[in-house]
């Protein structure tokens, strides 16, 4: 992999990881392996041109809050590791299971003759809270800044 490859999966990283919020996702999802994820995000994280860009990305997103990343990574997050579950024969050992992302699983059931039932959290549910939030915090802005704007007035008349 060359330097420019490795430069353009970090800057990837970066943007996902201010939506989601979950360094080891997002660094496989910017295109490092599942082995060296970790590592990978945990060097970034440490740097201060990859930390500046987070800041940055999350303050035009307006998002310090977790439940909004929370709903983003439900919304457009991965379950790649939630169908390898639902389609395994039998449920994998704890050492496998530690290092899958089941961020969007919202029940596990095993069943008689062996399978194993999976349930995931309703993609559409979550959008449509984080549509109502993202309008929310649209409106709050919009009356943050007409409340500025009439104190701004206001200290001007009296002037």
């Amino acid at each position: 992999m060359s330097e420019k490859d490795i430069k353009a999966m970090r800057k990837r990283f970066c943007c996902i990881y201010a939506v989601l919020g979950d360094a080891e996702e997002a660094a496989v999802r910017a295109g490092f392996s599942r082995e060296e994820a970790l590592d990978e995000a945990a060097a970034c994280l440490k740097n201060s041109a990859c930390k500046r860009t987070v800041r940055e990305l999350r303050k035009a997103l307006d998002d310090g809050d977790a439940v909004l990343s929370g709903l983003r990574r439900l919304a457009f997050g991965n379950c790649n590791d939630g169908v390898l579950l639902a389609f395994a024969d039998e449920l994998p050992p704890p050492e496998t299971l530690e290092k899958l992302d089941l961020f969007n699983i919202s029940e596990i059931k095993r069943v008689r003759g062996g399978g194993v039932e999976v349930k995931m959290f309703d993609r559409m549910k979550a959008l449509e809270k984080l549509y109502e939030l993202e309008n929310l915090f649209a409106d709050r802005s919009k009356a943050s800044g007409l409340i500025e704007a009439l104190t701004a007035s206001a200290e001007m008349e009296e002037e």
